[in-house]
Formats: structure tokens, C-alpha cells, sequence
């Protein structure tokens, strides 16, 4: 990418680079910036569609599944003519109809020890849209490994948390000082089960997205050793420090 930027982006992204901090250098480090999407669902599409019109330069979608029926209340990229196709394909589509300039690279696969590890170094910040603890645990052990910066978002019902993880960061806790896998189930994230309003989604995704881009900018206050809580039935809003455990292994 040139190093100026042209008129049509500084006119496309004009709203952005107006507040002092962003300026036509944070633009620059947001069309320079790289990231992984794991899960293009209810958390990954609001995420993909804001990180694309924010203007990031690399952008890559992870995900296995078809669009059905049941996901279109709350997986925003997605419309009833796409039921049946594969997400990421839709979802590319999508994206660079929205913003052709992001490179959009989709990897239509289940994630795993083996095949993870080939992609994550290719990403700066790594976003975690996934619905299942294995997942979530996977995606923790190799940012930590890799030293990624890890934006985790979950939801349920009314309710959804985030998490931010900078693991350049040696202090900063991890995934697993706060769910311990053994005292946990995949029904805790579980639409189907549990149910969720498709608006909690499309508010815990934009909240990843912005968490993002505060850190590709270095603005702000946030989240690192934090669990941020929504209860979004009664606006109900908290923010929770946690705490490295003893026996966790990223001391």
C-alpha cells in the first residue's frame, strides 16, 4: 500500500481522520493492520462489517459453517438468499462490496491444533467470534504462544462479556484464569439452548471491533486484565479486573 494516502480514501475514511486521535497517521495504521476473524456469526459479522468500513488493510475469516435460517435474527452479513452457502464465502462478499480496498482471505475450515498454526502468524490481532469453550481455549493458548493480542467476546440471552488480551503483555491474565475448563459447558454459549436477541450480538461484536481498533491506535482505556459485563435487559454495565490464577500456566 502507498504510503500517501489518495483523495478517495481520505474522503471514504474523512469521518475517521478528523478526530485528533486517528489523523491521517492512525488511518495509516489501521489500512496497514491485519486481522483474523475466528467465527463469521452473530459476533464475527457486526466485526468484519466495522473493521472493513473502518478501513483495515488485511482482513481473514475463519469458519466452517452454512447460513441457515436461524442465524439470520442475529448474524447481521447475511440475508435469506444466502441460506444454504458457506458463511465465509457470503461474508467475503459481502465485505468487499462494502470496502474493496481490505484484502479479504476466507479459510473454510474447523480450527485446530494442527492447521491454526499455519495462519495465526499471519495476523496482528486476533478476534475471537467463536461459540464454544474448545475454540476459545485454542485461540488463548496460541495468542499467548504467539504473543497476539486476543479480543474474546461472548453472549447469552440479554447478556454478553468481552475480554481484551495483549499477551506482549506478561502480566496480563488469560483466558483460563478466569474459566476453568473443567468447570465449565458449551450451553453457557449456546443459542440454541439458551437463546440469545439477536441485538446482543450486533452490540458485543461492534464492542470487539472498536476494542480492535483502540488497540491498532494505542487510544483509550482498555480492557487488558478486564472482563467487561453487559446485562443488556437492564443496562446493567460492569467492568471486573481479574487476576492471574497460581496454578494458571501463563504465569
Amino acid at each position: 500500500m502507498k504510503s500517501q494516502l489518495n483523495k478517495k480514501i481520505i474522503e471514504r475514511f474523512s469521518r475517521q481522520i478528523v478526530l485528533k486521535d486517528i489523523g491521517i497517521l492512525g488511518q495509516k495504521k489501521i489500512l496497514y493492520s491485519k486481522v483474523l476473524i475466528v467465527g463469521a456469526g452473530g459476533l464475527g459479522s457486526p466485526v468484519a462489517e466495522f473493521l472493513s468500513r473502518a478501513g483495515i488493510g488485511s482482513l481473514g475469516i475463519i469458519d466452517d459453517d452454512k447460513v441457515s435460517l436461524s442465524n439470520l435474527h442475529r448474524q447481521s452479513l447475511y440475508s435469506t438468499s444466502d441460506i444454504g452457502k458457506y458463511k465465509v464465502k457470503i461474508a467475503k462478499d459481502k465485505i468487499k462490496k462494502i470496502n474493496p480496498n481490505t484484502k479479504v482471505t476466507i479459510y473454510k475450515i474447523r480450527l485446530s491444533n494442527k492447521n491454526f498454526k499455519k495462519i495465526i502468524n499471519n495476523y496482528d490481532y486476533i478476534v475471537d467470534g467463536s461459540d464454544n469453550f474448545k475454540t476459545k481455549f485454542l485461540l488463548n493458548d496460541f495468542c499467548l504462544k504467539f504473543k497476539k493480542t486476543l479480543v474474546t467476546g461472548a453472549i447469552s440471552k440479554f447478556d454478553g462479556h468481552v475480554f481484551t488480551f495483549s499477551f506482549k503483555n506478561k502480566k496480563v491474565p488469560c483466558l483460563r484464569c478466569f474459566f476453568q475448563e473443567s468447570n465449565i459447558s458449551d450451553d453457557l454459549l449456546n443459542c440454541e439452548s439458551e437463546g440469545v436477541i439477536g441485538t446482543v450480538a450486533g452490540i458485543v461484536g461492534t464492542i470487539q471491533a472498536n476494542e480492535v481498533l483502540k488497540k491498532i491506535l494505542n487510544i483509550g482505556t482498555g480492557l487488558d486484565g478486564y472482563i467487561f459485563i453487559l446485562d443488556l435487559l437492564h443496562l446493567k454495565f460492569r467492568k471486573v479486573k481479574l487476576k492471574k490464577r497460581k496454578n494458571c500456566f501463563c504465569k
